[in-house]
Order: C-alpha cells, then structure tokens, then sequence
C-alpha cells in the first residue's frame, strides 16, 4: 500500500484500513432483480471466454490472495479463491467457506464450521489450512493487507476442533466477529501453500491457467465449486491502466467487462445501445476532514457551522457530474446499522454565520488540502471554498502530490478532501474513530466514545448493538470531524450480451468484480 489510508489511489480505489491494513468486498447475489440485463438471454448459458479489464500494478502484480492491493487484484483474488465470510450489499457479513459461526457467552470465544467444499486440486478445506492462512497473514515479518483485520484473534490459543471446526480464541470480546471473517484479504489457501504466481490453488469458482503480470490473467471454470460450476467456460483479465483505453476495448469488442468509468464517459453511453452502464451506489464516501485536535475546528460551534455551509447537492452535481446521493455527515448510507432516522442536512448560511460568531470565528481563514490523487477532489475544492465565502470564510486550497497525499494528510493540516470506500460501520469505527485508531484522520479522540465501541462489541443481542451504533452516529452527527457530503456511484461498463452482473453491489463487496454468476447471452 502507498497510502497508509482509507484512500483510494486513482488506479484502483480499495478501501484500505491501516498501513498493513484491509479492504472490503460484499455479498451473494439476489434475484435477476438485481443484476444488469436487457431483456433477452436471461436464461443462464453456458459456456464462452469473457475478458475484464481493469486497471493494474506493472510487472509487480502477483496472485498471492494476502496481498491483493488494487481492484484487479482482489477481482483475480476472489475468482481463485474463498474467504470465510463475505460482505453482503448492506456490508453485513454472510457466509461463504463457513456455513455458521456461533459465540459463546461472553463473546470472545467463537466456533465456526466449514462448509464441504474441495481446493482445485481435489483437497477439502479443512480447519488446519484456515488456521495455516490467517497465521500466514498474522506473520509480524510481513504486511499482509488482513493483519490488522484479524488482530483480535489468538491464533496461538485458536484451534481445530475437527476437519472442519475451529474455535477462534478472541482477546477481547468481539460480537462482530463475522467481519473480521469476512476481512478484506483473509483468503483461505492450502496449508504450506507458498508459491502463488506459478500455479497458485485455491477453493474458488475458477482455477489458475496462465498468469503475465502487469498484462493478463487466464483462468477456467472449476466444475466442483460448491457454489454451483460457474457459466464461462473461461474468464480472462486485461490489464489497461488507462481510463480511455478501457471504453474503447469495450467499443471495440476486445473485451466485455470495463471496470472504474468516469461519470462523463457513463453519461456519454448510457442509453445509447452500444454498450451497457452500470452504476453501483452508495460506492464512495466523498468527505471533508476537519481535524478536531486543533484551531478553528477544535471548537465543535465551528465544525457545525461547516456542516451547514455545504450545498451538498451542488458538491454531488459538480464534483461527482450527478453520479451520486448526498451525505449526511455520517459514513456507510444504506449499510447494517446505518442511522437512516437523522434529518437531512441543508446548507443554513445564517446559522453558520451565527456559529462562527459564536466561537469568535466571524473572518475565519483556513487552508484546504485537496489533490488530483482521487476523482472529483479538485472539483470538490474548489465547489466549497466558493460556498463558504458567502458565510464568510476564506478558505485557501492548496494542491498536494498525488504520491504523498494520503500520507500527508493523515497527521497534517487542518481540513482536506477525503472519500473511502465500503465496509462495514463497525469497521469504519474502530479503525478512524478510536483514540488509538491507526488512520485517524479527524483526531476523534474521546474516552467516551471509546467506551460505546467496547459496549457495542460486548452486547449479544443486535437490536440493542444496533442502538448502541445509533448512539455514536448521532454524536458524530452532532460534533463529528467528517463531512460526508456524498457518496458516489462506482461505474462499470458491460458489452450488450453480458447478464448476471449484480447492480446492487457497492464497489469491495462479494458481487462486486464477481464474474461465476455471470453468462454470455
């Protein structure tokens, strides 16, 4: 990871957590309601080779699972292999290699089951290559993109109970367990699996054919899935770093699948009957970060007058060209445990006003850290700094090095543009929102808070965890460092005779870049 950060870099948003940190990928599929057809050939058929191209990493790409960075990555990493759990389109965790897990009372000791299900070379999954997986991914000699994710196991306490049980020793009580199951990376290999760029196995739908990093990678149906043989005969990946390139493939009839499209080239198409759109909602989290450690937005009068100066539809039609919803300062729209009951923020130039005066902040000055590293930031800038002015605040916005950016703004400055991608709140929380969060970009630092977090994972019942979150969000709400003023559409481009691609599926979850439900029609 370059970004020690939630960031995405422009080749390939991941939601990452912490230096060695985690993605978040999403659930299994709904009915034809869900994915993207037209019409004709909704009858699953069998059989044909798709190409996917998406944005990739040179000659350093590689198949090893516990290192999938980019989005080419994970999608290469979810078609050869399996995780515990996946996330669902509500970033809930729902099971895949396990068919259940269960905690006993106090919540730090889990039992989980494996399903039957066979690696491509015949072998069952077993407890021992779960145990040999996430102990490969723990090794404190490496940086695997799960580590942190799965820090609140003992894996030396942790233990098979059988082929296909395992208890999980928790150093702490942890009732959202199935998400670290469900981590971005955690991918089960064989035991003593080592070298995955040559002839790498895993459990998933597909099996390994050939493999040329930074070009293509080439892998077939594997007929024993236990998810069912998926449709393609085979699936390729195209590497194509370039935005413009990819259309054009697609245009072209060189490839079927193009992933990350900009809202211009999606508006351009749409309709058009050439090729397909797909708009994945509630994707990206598009924020300001106001650092509440220090002056002027270490008075929290001064963080809600900023809350009530953004237009947030203005920012979504300019910054995003309408290719989202508004935000209402909270993470995670339509995720488990979202608190949907908050009203809606609108722009209140007179409140702000009178906020600002409040905290004797009338001719406020404050500089703005934005860069072109993420879509729609420059844009966002510039939107704001223009909406603050009419409440009397300049701000000054300074453009940062597309490397350093997520680096940077991590412990530095006072305000700057952000966005994250999916997963799920609980994970949002611990990772940004803790005292001793490791990318902590607002300085959110309270003992209280803190204290709701243990709450939440110490209570077994989910309607009263459910209320504990509510809690926490309407603070946030109230005096939080974030304001989430949208979240933008991922956009994915089809050929006319792609079906099954799930439409529901924000970018990092299961169905996401899922290519074994997916048919030629």
């Amino acid at each position: 990871m370059h970004e020690r950060f939630p960031g995405l870099r422009r080749r390939g948003f991941l939601a990452a957590t912490t230096g060695a940190a985690a993605l978040t990928l999403v659930g299994c599929g709904g009915g034809t309601d869900d994915k993207a057809d037209s019409g004709d050939g909704d009858t699953p058929k069998r059989g044909g080779r798709l190409r996917a191209a998406f944005a990739g990493g040179g000659a350093s790409e590689t198949l090893d699972p516990h290192l999938a960075n980019l989005f080419a990555d994970v999608a290469r990493a979810k078609a050869l292999y399996d995780k515990l759990a996946d996330y669902g389109d509500d970033l809930s965790a729902e099971p895949r290699l396990a068919t259940k897990w269960e905690a006993d009372k106090t919540l730090a000791r889990w039992q989980v089951t494996l399903r039957e299900a066979t690696f491509h070379d015949g072998r069952p999954v077993t407890a021992e290559d779960v145990l040999y997986s996430y102990r490969r991914i723990a090794d404190p000699k490496q940086t695997f993109r799960a580590k942190a994710s799965l820090e609140p196991i003992d894996l030396d306490a942790s233990r098979a109970t059988g082929e296909r049980s395992i208890e999980f020793v928790l150093k702490r009580p942890t009732a959202e367990f199935p998400n670290v199951l469900a981590a971005f990376g955690a991918y089960i290999v064989p035991s003593g699996a080592k070298d995955f760029d040559k002839q790498p196995i895993g459990s998933g739908p597909f099996r390994f054919v050939s493999f040329a990093p930074g070009r293509s990678a080439v892998f077939r149906r594997h007929d024993a899935y236990w998810d069912g043989a998926p449709h393609l005969d085979e699936l390729e990946f195209v590497v194509a770093n370039e935005e413009s390139a990819r259309v054009n493939a697609l245009l072209g009839g060189q490839i079927e699948y193009a992933h990350e499209l900009n809202p211009t080239t999606a508006r351009a198409h749409e309709g058009k009957g050439q090729i397909e759109i797909v708009r994945l909602r509630n994707s990206a989290m598009q924020a300001f970060c106001m650092k509440t450690d220090r002056a002027p937005f270490d008075d929290k009068r001064v963080r809600e007058a900023f809350f009530l100066i953004a237009d947030r539809q203005e920012l979504v039609d300019g910054a995003l060209s309408g290719a989202g919803v508004v935000g209402n300062d909270l993470f995670g729209k339509g995720y488990e445990y979202y608190a949907a009951d908050l009203p809606q923020r609108a722009q209140d130039l007179d409140r702000a006003r009178a906020l600002l005066k409040q905290a004797g902040a009338e001719k406020l000055k404050v500089g703005l850290n934005t860069s072109a590293v993420a879509a729609g930031f420059t844009e966002a800038a510039g939107i704001f700094r223009d909406q603050a002015a009419k409440a009397g605040v300049t701000i000054d916005v300074r453009m940062g090095s597309k490397d350093s950016y997520w680096s940077d703004i991590l412990d530095n400055g006072t305000l700057c543009c952000y966005r994250s991608g999916a997963m799920p709140i609980e994970a949002h929380i611990s990772q940004r929102l803790l005292t001793d969060s490791t990318t902590n970009a607002t300085k959110w630092r309270h003992k209280d808070f803190d204290a709701l977090y243990q709450q939440a994972q110490s209570t077994r019942d989910k309607t009263e965890r459910a209320a504990v979150y509510e809690r926490m969000q309407r603070r946030l709400y109230a005096e939080g460092g974030f304001l989430v003023w949208g979240f933008a559409d991922w956009i994915l481009g089809t050929a006319r005779n792609v079906r099954g691609v799930e439409t529901k599926a924000p970018a990092n979850s299961l169905d996401w870049a899922r290519f074994d439900k997916v048919w030629l029609a």
